[in-house]
C-alpha cells in the first residue's frame, strides 16, 4: 500500500480533515462547475448528513456549510476519476430524489437532492465529470471524513 494511501486512512481513522495534497490546485471556493445542497449518507453509520458539495476540475468536494472561502476545509473529496456510474437510486433508498455513485473499490455512496430537478442535473453534472476525467484506478481513493467512528 503506497504511504500517501496509508497517510490517507490514517487521516481518516482520526478524524483529521483532508490532506491539501487530496486537492492540491483545485480552487474550491471559486467558480464551481455545480454546487449544491445534498444530504449524504455515511459509508458505516448509515446516517444522513447534509452538506454542500462542490463539483470543480475532476473532483467532489463537500463541506459543512455553504460559505466557501480559500479558507474552507473540506470535510471530503471523491477523485471523480475513481467514479464509474452516476444514477438515480430512489428503487434502492425507497426515497425521492436519490442517487448514487459507484466507485472504483466497489464503494457506493448514496445522496438525495432536494428536488428532481436538482437530483438531474448533479447526475448530469458528475457524469459529465466523469467522463472528462476517466481513467484506470487499481485502488480506492475516496477520503470521506465524515465516516470516521
Amino acid at each position: 500500500m503506497s504511504s500517501g494511501r496509508m497517510e490517507s486512512l490514517w487521516r481518516a481513522a482520526t478524524g483529521q480533515d483532508p490532506s491539501p495534497e487530496d486537492y492540491k490546485g483545485v480552487e474550491f471556493w471559486t467558480s464551481p462547475e455545480r454546487a449544491g445542497w445534498l444530504n449524504k449518507q455515511g459509508e458505516y453509520l448509515r446516517t444522513w448528513r447534509r452538506r454542500w458539495f462542490v463539483l470543480k476540475r475532476g473532483k467532489l468536494f463537500w463541506f459543512k456549510d455553504s460559505i466557501v472561502t480559500r479558507a474552507s476545509i473540506p470535510r471530503g473529496v471523491i477523485p471523480v476519476n475513481t467514479c464509474l456510474t452516476v444514477k438515480g437510486a430512489e428503487d434502492i433508498l425507497h426515497k425521492p430524489c436519490a442517487f448514487e455513485l459507484s466507485t472504483t473499490g466497489q464503494d457506493t455512496m448514496y445522496f438525495i437532492a432536494e428536488s428532481e430537478r436538482e437530483k438531474e442535473e448533479w447526475i448530469n453534472s458528475i457524469g459529465r465529470s466523469i467522463v472528462q476525467n476517466s481513467r484506470s484506478v487499481t485502488e480506492s481513493e475516496v477520503v470521506d471524513y465524515d465516516n470516521r467512528r
